[in-house]
């Protein structure tokens, strides 16, 4: 009788990973049409150099604001900002209707999106306040976006949406993460040649670790609410291949991509590449650090997250919610920069990313106090999975940066 149940279950599996392959197929051909469109393409923006000058000026200081919204996907993209905000506008529109169309609810299925997304951006505005300096010190990138997705929103889920929660958030988010990120690129990770996401990361999970504890003593702060996930209850045994099954793994493929931002949502994940690809076709140096790699950082993540999704489907099918996007945001894109874009580097660091990252934030989080908000996890794990296999593949033969 086990052998026969097992038979469509391993047909299901195959026809998934069949999917990915798919998946990939299509990834590489839109890696070849932009390369293609690239080359006939007259540069109507600015190239991504605008940021390292001075943007003390209101109206770039407003699309540095944007970019930042994006930085987590490694875009850094004014318009790929646009196109995130006003998809996750549409779904949490379409949400309040109660429409079917309202794709999965933003926020970890709070509904809280404005205050998430108010908490989030005061963060960004703070961190510039207090952090813009080292954009003119250094004359480089900094890492200042690190409050959208990190202590600023999570403050907002864990302790309610009301005004004292949204600044609370906002202030903790830019003193402790930005300035902890700050140090661990230029003072860890530069000298060491460690991609700079690792102390981007590293710098909000101990950054977070130091502002729940903050959280712990405010006098105005209320006691933790209970985290609301963003899946319903799983489904019975026997309709759970059903449940999570191909159009299930497309959906949630594409709302890993916006995950990070605490959106996680199709119509959010929808703008944000769209967004993005509308300005690689104005310039392909105006996103991705300059580097004109836009489309290899783009299969990668939609290779990571079909491979980790399905490489992990039974974790889905068993519990509400689990960190599938974490290698989107990670180990992936930066694998791609770190050895060129080069269709190895794009294959390993999408299929190690998939393999390691969400189990190891899986287990971070299950250990971290119950007031502690598990996208510490998350953020842990991107910095340990990238400050792991980066390094170790550019030891193997055909990796170079």
């Amino acid at each position: 009788m086990s052998t026969l149940t097992s038979a469509p279950k391993r047909q299901g599996t195959l026809a998934l990973w069949a999917l990915v392959i798919e998946i990939a197929v299509v990834g590489f051909a839109l890696v070849l049409l932009l390369e293609q469109a690239s080359s006939h393409i007259t540069p109507t923006i600015s190239d991504y150099s605008i940021w390292n000058g001075n943007i003390t000026a209101v109206g770039p200081f407003l699309l540095w604001m944007l970019s930042a919204t994006t930085e987590p996907n490694f875009y850094s993209s004014a318009l790929a900002g646009v196109g995130l905000l006003a998809g996750g506008t549409i779904a949490h529109a379409l949400f309040r209707r109660n429409s079917k169309w309202h794709g999965y609810i933003q926020a970890c299925g709070s509904g809280d999106w404005t205050w998430v997304v108010a908490s989030a951006l005061l963060g960004v505005l703070a961190s510039n306040l207090l952090w813009g300096w080292t954009l003119e010190s250094t004359n480089t990138w900094q890492p200042l976006f690190v409050p959208f997705v990190s202590v600023s929103p999570t403050v907002v889920l864990m302790f309610g949406p009301t005004v004292k929660n949204v600044l609370t958030g906002a202030g903790l988010g830019a003193l402790t993460t930005t300035p902890l990120s700050l140090a661990g690129t230029n003072y860890i990770c530069e000298p060491l040649g460690i991609p700079p996401v690792v102390g981007v990361t590293g710098g909000m999970a101990v950054g977070a670790l130091v502002a729940f504890a903050i959280c712990r003593v405010l006098p105005w702060m209320p006691a933790p609410v209970h985290l609301r996930q963003q899946q319903p209850p799983s489904p019975p045994p026997t309709d759970r291949p059903a449940a999570h099954g191909a159009r299930w793994t497309l959906r949630r493929t594409i709302a890993d991509f916006s995950e990070a931002q605490f959106f996680g949502n199709e119509w959010a994940s929808a703008g944000l590449v769209l967004g993005a690809i509308a300005a690689y076709l104005l310039n392909p140096a105006s996103l991705a650090y300059g580097s004109g790699l836009l489309p290899q950082i783009l299969v990668a993540q939609l290779i990571t997250a079909s491979a980790a999704i399905v490489l992990w489907r039974k974790q889905w099918s068993s519990r509400p919610f689990y960190p599938t996007f974490v290698p989107v945001v990670s180990v992936a894109p930066a694998t791609v920069l770190a050895f060129g874009g080069s269709v190895q580097a794009i294959l390993a660091g999408a299929l190690l990313g998939a393999a390691v990252a969400p189990p190891v934030a899986a287990a971070i989080a299950r250990r971290l106090p119950s007031d502690f908000h598990p996208f510490i996890g998350n953020v842990a794990s991107m910095a340990l999975s990238t400050a792991i296999i980066v390094p170790a593949l550019g030891l193997a033969p055909g990796f170079t940066s």
